[in-house]
């Protein structure tokens, strides 16, 4: 098996992270779950020592996490967790929409034996969160599902650009989002989208990845008439 076929929650070696990418991982989730909330003026000390990290791999995941928009560099102030932007994820959808049928057609296609079944794993717990009301489970799932549709494509570039837009759409999804009907129906979508790129059902993959985006869609406009009524 090579280094590709590696997944999450699968057994066996990994690939060990460095510790800048373990910073960015920790502090990127804690800005998604609003445990660092907009606005929030951000320590090198603090973080290093709340994470138990080195200041040099949490000045660079900080570094990262500003190219990506997570946070901004405040002169004088310091490093500041950036505001949710609703009408930026608008944009942002508009943007994933083609990135993300194209990442589910090469998924349906190249996905290994060990990948698919690594998707049936993560379908059902995606479900059970939701049935348990888990949101930190939800959360967890969804990032591992975004990863092994991505890593399925075994297009590194296009790998790299969907992991920026996913982390994007969840940091919304989580902070300004309250039907928890919604994220069932996304769930459902979820699933249904992987489930067909187990059966090899390309077609059926990319309906319900559309279905998953209109209903983002809906959503974060829904979210502009709310902070615009």
């Amino acid at each position: 098996m090579n280094q590709r076929d590696s997944i999450a929650g699968q057994t066996g070696a990994q690939p060990p992270r460095s510790m800048t990418e373990e910073a960015y991982e920790r502090i990127q989730t804690l800005i998604v779950t609003g445990r660092l909330a907009p606005y929030q003026l951000l320590s090198e000390n603090d973080l290093a020592r709340e994470l138990t990290l080195g200041r040099t791999p949490v000045r660079e995941a900080l570094q990262r996490l500003k190219f990506e928009g997570f946070v901004e560099v405040m002169p004088r102030r310091g490093v500041l967790v950036a505001p949710i932007d609703i009408t930026r994820q608008l944009d942002l959808l508009e943007t994933r929409r083609p990135l993300e049928a194209q990442m589910i057609r090469l998924a349906t296609r190249r996905a290994t034996a060990a990948e698919r079944a690594e998707m049936i794993r993560l379908s059902d717990g995606l479900l059970a969160a939701i049935e348990a009301g888990d949101r930190d489970s939800y959360l967890r799932f969804n990032k591992a599902i975004h990863e092994i549709e991505a890593q399925a494509t075994h297009n590194t570039f296009l790998r790299q650009q969907m992991a920026v837009l996913h982390n994007l759409s969840r940091r919304f999804w989580f902070s300004m989002i309250s039907d928890t009907g919604r994220f069932r129906a996304a769930a459902e979508l979820h699933a249904r989208t992987l489930r067909a790129i187990v059966a090899g059902d390309e077609a059926a993959a990319v309906t319900a990845c559309e279905a998953l985006l209109d209903l983002l869609e809906a959503s974060t406009r829904a979210a502009v008439e709310r902070r615009d009524g």
